[in-house]
């Protein structure tokens, strides 16, 4: 309850923050929000005079990259559907193989070996694991990334519980690099997999989400690497929707990789500093803070202070 308390306290400040900073700085908040299927109501400003243009390219994007409604049958969605299931088998098999390439475990420690879907879970992993860190450290560490890439590939939930584990098995430096780049090529593989094969599946069943979102995009292309470092900071747009619509509305990859990998830092930072001290959490939001909360809304403030620089840069200039 208190940490569903903070989270609109959160969310409540941000809002007051971007009502009061220009309005294309306030419109990329609000845009975000919105993407991510909650109730804010559509706010027009001045960059109205644009909004022709923008539903414009829109329509051309939509036209080339979306597959229509209508069009999207289940025997469209089939062949990528299986296809899903093929890679997904064999991103499985890869992590079997991990597990059979571990230290030989006691049947005790076996039982714990598993994707961790609570705190408890966390908390039984990093025990048996801490114990064979030190002589298994490379095998441990590599366990660790795949398992995390693995979460990510598929939008499986858990991999916060891996942030937390790893403030625990590893030191601060490495585990936060680790949880960025775990994050940041999770999320590429994700992007990839909808790119091969999910743009109809995405099509046929989140649509609205898709269109709404990609009308947003294209008013924020100029500067997109913030925006995407924006949105995952705050958590106002589901990150398993950013992987798998981005390439349907042609988000280029690159600075998908690298706003992902930027954008993660901050909350990721929070995580890993409650694994310090895994025993004493009893969940998950154990985690979240007022501080904390406050920390990760300077650094959304701090993401998107050069797109107004640039903007009053090219004011002074025009």
């Amino acid at each position: 309850m208190a940490t569903k308390f903070a989270v609109e306290r959160y969310r409540a400040i941000m809002a007051l923050l971007f009502s009061l900073a220009p309005t294309k700085i306030g419109e990329c908040w609000r845009a975000g929000w919105r993407a991510g299927g909650t109730s804010f109501s559509p706010v027009t400003d001045s960059a109205s005079a644009q909004s022709t243009h923008d539903e414009h390219q829109y329509t051309q994007l939509k036209k080339k990259d979306v597959v229509a409604d209508d069009q999207v049958t289940d025997g469209g969605t089939a062949r990528p559907l299986l296809l899903l299931v093929l890679i997904f088998i064999i991103a499985l098999g890869i992590l079997g193989l991990v597990y059979l390439n571990f230290p030989n475990l006691t049947q005790d420690e076996k039982q714990h070996i598993t994707l961790p879907k609570n705190i408890e879970d966390a908390k039984n992993l990093g025990k048996v694991l801490s114990r064979y860190t030190d002589k298994y450290y490379y095998q441990v560490l590599s366990g660790y990334f795949i398992a995390y890439i693995f979460l990510q590939s598929f939008a499986i939930p858990g991999s916060i519980f891996l942030s937390i584990l790893s403030g625990f098995l590893f030191p601060f430096p490495l585990a936060l690099f680790m949880v960025c780049l775990c994050s940041g090529l999770g999320a590429t593989f994700c992007y990839l997999l909808s790119l091969l094969v999910g743009r109809r599946l995405v099509i046929k069943y989140i649509p609205d989400r898709v269109r709404e979102w990609q009308a947003h995009v294209n008013h924020h292309r100029e500067h997109l690497l913030n925006y995407i470092i924006f949105l995952r900071i705050t958590p106002f747009l589901p990150n398993w929707f950013i992987n798998i619509a981005s390439p349907v509305i042609n988000v280029p990859l690159l600075p998908f990789f690298i706003g992902t990998f930027l954008g993660v830092a901050p909350p990721s930072f929070v995580a890993i500093q409650a694994g310090t001290t895994l025993h004493q959490l009893t969940s998950s939001g154990d985690a979240v803070s007022y501080r904390s909360m406050a920390v990760l809304g300077i650094f959304a403030v701090v993401s998107l202070l050069p797109v107004l620089f640039k903007r009053k840069l090219k004011a002074k200039f025009d």
